[in-house]
């Protein structure tokens, strides 16, 4: 066999040795962990050579041993092989909203006898490490915890009503006008709480409970309104009243009682009471729920006070005011010494209406409708004569009230004078004032103008006397007047000039002026030579030689 043909069927055996592998890795070594699931993993040792070392019992398997790992893998391809893994695929545990999870703990050391709840969580370096139940409760969300380590229970929203006796937990709601009374079946040293009903309650607010730990009495707080009512006797719709206008009661209802003159007596008494936030886990340890109060505390208390207090007075007591009244004082004192003593509040506790039988009432209301008329025909009289002082004020007011607008009109016209002489002094004094500033004004003025005079002739002498000084220093520059002059007429003369120079004979020059013949050739005006001498600043020489 050649060497070419040894290569090529060693690269075809490692070729297809690759292609094994790479297929085995792929199909049976690949597993999919879909959404919604985990991997649970456990390494089974090794196959042939190698230490078999087990894993602790109750533990997870740590590197190398066999045994269940702790860590799960998420959704994904992962490559495990099963000679060497066991692979599981978990559900995750999800906790709709509503829902609270309570998770039990399955591994690690054993609680001490009479303990059962565990402090710690699903992962992490605050994992539970003992068995038990989690105090921790999880709410609504997901979670992948490991089903060889933690056991899931799903508890539903409390859906019981607050007035209800039953104990809360779970996902509990506390609406508002309620609290929590918590109770705590075990103790909790990390919260320094001993078991029994807490004194801190919950305020209004949704709260996961564990119901292994904690229930919740959901407890109305605030006042409310307890009424003992007599019954009154009614023909068809209408109640019925005796002759002096009072409704007939029906016999032992209400709180009924006898005086202690015998007379039986019933009277209408309403409580307003209830229980503070800070008051409601006393209430609890005592008397269980609001509803448990009232039976047991409100309604036979306020009839025994009622009773007690009413049973030592008289019928006519029971109906005159101020023994009245001191029976209704006394009642609600009494009563509301008693509720604070259970931690309970009173706001109000009113004898609302006390019926009297008709023979002991009747005699006291005719003395007293007798008494309120002569009362009335007194008060009538006061009013009269109260009615005439009034009348006699009210005309007194009016003749005071005369006198002063009388008084306040003669000193509005003296103010108006006073004000008016005054205007007209200021006047005066003003007019005064501004004929002296005037003649102050025209006196400025006359000197103004005089000043202005001088000036304008003095200026006009001293520019009268440089015209003399230029003049005479232009004539002293020039050496004599008449060379003065013929600068002057030079100067006036245009720069383009043309000169002619011609010779007269005898007689006039103006006879002969058309037969003149030139001395001297004429030439152009632009001719260079009869150019104007520029003037430089010394005398210039005259072209006509016949001029001086």
């Amino acid at each position: 066999m050649s060497t070419n043909r040894l290569i090529s069927t060693a690269v075809g055996l490692v070729f297809g040795l690759f292609a094994l592998g790479f297929g085995l890795h792929w199909t049976v070594n690949r597993v999919y962990v879909p959404a919604g699931m985990s991997l649970q993993l456990r390494y089974k040792g090794p196959l042939l050579f190698g230490d078999r070392q087990e894993a602790e019992p109750g533990e997870f398997a740590k590197a190398d041993e066999i045994g269940i790992q702790e860590q799960l893998r998420g959704p994904g391809r992962h490559f495990y092989c099963p000679i060497w893994w066991e692979r599981t695929l978990v559900v995750d545990q999800i906790v709709k909203p509503g829902e609270v999870a309570v998770v039990t703990s399955k591994l690690g050391q054993a609680l001490p006898v009479g303990e059962f709840l565990v402090d710690g969580d699903l992962d992490g370096e605050g994992r539970a490490t003992q068995k038990g139940i989690l105090r921790k409760v999880f709410g609504p969300g997901r979670y992948r915890p490991n089903p060889y380590a933690f056991e899931f229970n799903i508890v539903a929203k409390d859906n019981r009503k607050p007035e209800e006796t039953q104990k809360h937990a779970g996902w509990i709601e506390i609406p508002a006008g309620y609290v929590g009374v918590v109770t705590f079946l075990s103790a909790n040293e990390r919260e320094n709480k001993l078991s029994g009903i807490q004194d801190d309650v919950l305020p209004p607010g949704i709260y996961p409970i564990n119901p292994r730990e904690q229930q919740v009495d959901i407890f109305e707080i605030g006042y409310r309104e307890t009424s003992s009512t007599v019954v009154k006797q009614q023909k068809g719709n209408q109640v019925l009243h005796d002759e002096s206008g009072e409704p007939i009661a029906v016999a032992e209802t209400g709180i009924s009682f006898p005086s202690n003159d015998g007379f039986p007596i019933q009277l209408d008494f309403t409580a307003i009471w209830g229980v503070l936030p800070k008051d409601a886990p006393n209430v609890v340890r005592t008397f269980g729920s609001i509803e448990q109060v009232n039976e047991k505390v409100i309604k036979p208390q306020s009839e025994s006070i009622c009773r007690n207090t009413g049973s030592s007075v008289s019928a006519v007591e029971l109906l005159v005011g101020e023994s009245r009244q001191e029976f209704q004082t006394t009642t609600s004192e009494s009563f509301q010494e008693v509720l604070l003593d259970k931690h309970i509040t009173l706001l109000y506790g009113l004898v609302r209406h006390i019926y009297i039988p008709q023979q002991v009432r009747k005699p006291i209301q005719m003395g007293y409708v007798a008494e309120e008329l002569t009362l009335t025909r007194a008060q009538e009289r006061l009013t009269a004569t109260t009615e005439a002082q009034l009348r006699e004020a009210e005309a007194t007011v009016d003749l005071e009230a005369e006198k002063v607008i009388v008084e306040t009109t003669k000193l509005v016209a003296e103010a108006l004078a006073t004000g008016e002489k005054k205007a007209r002094e200021l006047a005066a004094d003003t007019s005064r004032q501004v004929a002296a500033i005037d003649k102050e004004v025209a006196s400025l003025e006359s000197q103004k103008i005089v000043l202005l005079g001088e000036a304008d002739a003095q200026a006009e002498k001293l520019e009268q006397e440089a015209k003399s000084q230029k003049f005479a220093l232009a004539v002293e520059s020039f050496g004599d007047a008449t060379s003065y002059t013929k600068w002057q007429f030079a100067e006036g003369l245009p720069e383009m000039i043309g000169l002619q120079l011609m010779y007269a004979g005898e007689g006039t020059l103006w006879t002969d002026l058309k037969n003149v013949t030139p001395t001297l050739p004429v030439r152009s005006a632009t001719s260079p030579a009869n150019k104007t001498p520029r003037r430089t600043g010394k005398t210039t020489t005259p072209t006509n030689p016949s001029q001086p």
